[in-house]
């Protein structure tokens, strides 16, 4: 199994950077696995999580074209530093009258929120960390997922 590399990338909040950056990748033939990218509380500024499989190779390639982008101020590897990460998953799972009281238990055990609820299923929203989400999608697969999202994971550096 191929190792997973976190990468912050600060970059300028302008038009066509992701496109750059997502073409970078592409262009190599590295995969991105997950990518968000919000503003800073500088607005000027965006800030980029971007998760990459593969080996110290690949981060480092990936580190250095990175930093070659004339829009991008900062690039840091997250996988080895102290940071904190979140994600956010929503899952719609299929659920009889019987069933659902003991799918909502799953989701109170995890705090997770009832964002919907339908007469066949109910839709439960629920932010952690990769563990924390990937068991609570574990807990979850018994009752049948109809429906899955994940926004990836965004991250920044403790202290920052």
């Amino acid at each position: 199994m191929e190792a997973k590399h976190t990468i912050n990338a600060i970059v300028e909040n302008q038009p066509a950077v992701l496109s750059r950056v997502v073409g970078l990748f592409s262009g190599r033939g590295y995969n991105i696995e997950s990518l968000n990218v919000g503003p800073c509380a500088d607005p000027r500024f965006s800030r980029m999580t971007i998760v990459v499989p593969g080996d110290a190779h690949v981060l480092e390639q990936v580190t250095k074209q990175l930093n070659k982008l004339v829009d991008v101020v900062k690039v840091v590897d997250l996988t080895a530093e102290s940071h904190v990460a979140r994600e956010l998953v929503l899952v719609e799972v299929a659920t009889a009258k019987a069933a659902r009281t003991e799918v909502i238990s799953v989701a109170n055990l995890f705090g997770a929120a009832v964002a919907s609820v339908k007469d066949g299923s109910v839709t439960l929203q629920f932010t952690g960390n990769l563990e924390q989400v990937d068991d609570f999608i574990r807990l979850l697969r018994p009752y049948s997922i109809l429906n899955l999202s994940r926004s990836g994971p965004v991250a920044v550096i403790r202290g920052e």
